[in-house]
């Protein structure tokens, strides 16, 4: 990876996955491993599926660790005893190659730089993936584990997915596979079927407290509960909020929309210039990125007939309002759909942010008043 690219696999501001120590909130995928691994029955695969930002790559890097600084057990009087859980010595020589991406029985598998090497590809290319089958070859006379971590499999494209495949299908000896996957569906069949599945769920508020304030964020006394719901309960997306300010944003689009459909339009176009210009770029992708959550509350609220855990200040009451019924939510579910097309539609072409902001607020309103007049 070129010193000038970002890393793919790491989120900006915080530390990247190698470098973090403890996994917390998913002892039972750890305990499900660790116990494969006692009774000698390591898969030559594993999928490690969920959300984005839930912890995925952490358990795959403690996992990678584990197997390459854990002796091998040779059934002699003088075996270590079986170890009771994946942790590592940080000083440990495995783990200080590893963070310095140093270690020669670590291969890992990414999103490369693209056929100019002026940004990072969309997808993982065949070409990368043949690096890892060189790696497994030329490493093979050396003996011992070796673990490669696939970040994301679900990035692959349809070639580096099919060679992907035959490794699999034809592992080599003392191998481990990691693959990492937001969307497994997205994988081959044949991929997931040749992997044992370990799934992470979302964070709770208190585990993603923990491990935001591990990363280095800073969550205020009451803000765990609001964060985990909005982040839904990824520490990655969390991350992102707090260091964008995207609670006080989104209680701030709360207070807005509180007066639909009689939408406060000085307040909205403030809102909306905040998000000008290229140096409003980030706040831009925030603000739509709260809208569309907030649509998608209130869709899912008025089909369930159930409000959510509150966000904000007020906006339980501002749900039941505006989604009473499953009617209503399937317009809100109809434009959040519209929305989102529409935005990213507009900065594709590179519409005034302002303005697309302050159409999608309109729309928005629109669509109350429509609601109010059942």
């Amino acid at each position: 990876m070129s010193d000038a690219l970002p890393e793919p696999d790491r989120i900006d501001g915080a530390p990247h996955p190698r470098e973090t120590a403890r996994l917390i909130g998913h002892g039972a995928a750890e305990a499900a491993f660790l116990s494969a691994f006692r009774q000698g029955r390591l898969h030559h695969g594993w999928l490690i599926s969920g959300p984005k930002g839930v912890g995925k790559a952490t358990l795959a890097w403690r996992m990678a660790r584990f197997l390459l600084a854990t002796p091998e057990d040779d059934g002699g009087m003088f075996a270590p005893a079986p170890p009771e859980t994946l942790d590592i010595a940080q000083d440990h020589p495995v783990a200080r190659r590893m963070r310095a991406l140093a270690e020669p029985r670590l291969v890992l598998l990414r999103r490369g730089p693209n056929d100019k090497g002026t940004a990072l590809s969309q997808v993982i290319s065949v070409d990368e993936v043949r690096k890892v089958k060189s790696f497994f070859t030329l490493s093979a006379a050396d003996g011992g584990r070796r673990v490669a971590i696939v970040d994301a499999a679900d990035e692959l494209n349809t070639s580096a997915a099919n060679a992907l495949l035959k490794l699999l299908e034809e592992p080599p000896a003392g191998a481990t596979l990691l693959l990492i996957a937001h969307q497994p569906n997205r994988l081959l069949p044949t991929i997931r079927s040749r992997c044992r599945t370990l799934r992470l769920s979302p964070l709770g508020p208190l585990d993603l407290s923990q491990a935001l304030i591990q990363a280095g964020g800073d969550i205020a006394p009451g803000e765990s509960g609001p964060l985990a719901e909005l982040a839904g309960g990824s520490v990655g997306e969390a991350f992102r909020l707090t260091n964008s300010d995207g609670l006080q944003t989104y209680a701030s689009l709360i207070r807005l929309l509180d007066r639909l459909p009689r939408l406060d339009r000085p307040a909205a176009l403030a809102l909306a210039d905040s998000a000008a210009g290229k140096a409003g770029a980030d706040r831009f992708d925030l603000i739509i990125t709260l809208v569309d959550l907030f649509l998608s509350r209130l869709a899912r609220a008025g089909s369930l007939g159930q409000c959510p855990p509150e966000a904000a200040p007020g906006e339980a009451a501002l749900i039941a309002r505006l989604a009473p019924d499953p009617y209503a939510a399937r317009d809100w579910a109809d434009l959040a759909q519209a929305l989102t097309l529409r935005a990213r539609k507009g900065k594709a072409v590179n519409l005034d942010p302002a303005a697309l902001l302050m159409d999608i607020l309109l729309k928005i309103d629109a669509t109350a008043g429509k609601l109010a007049q059942r």
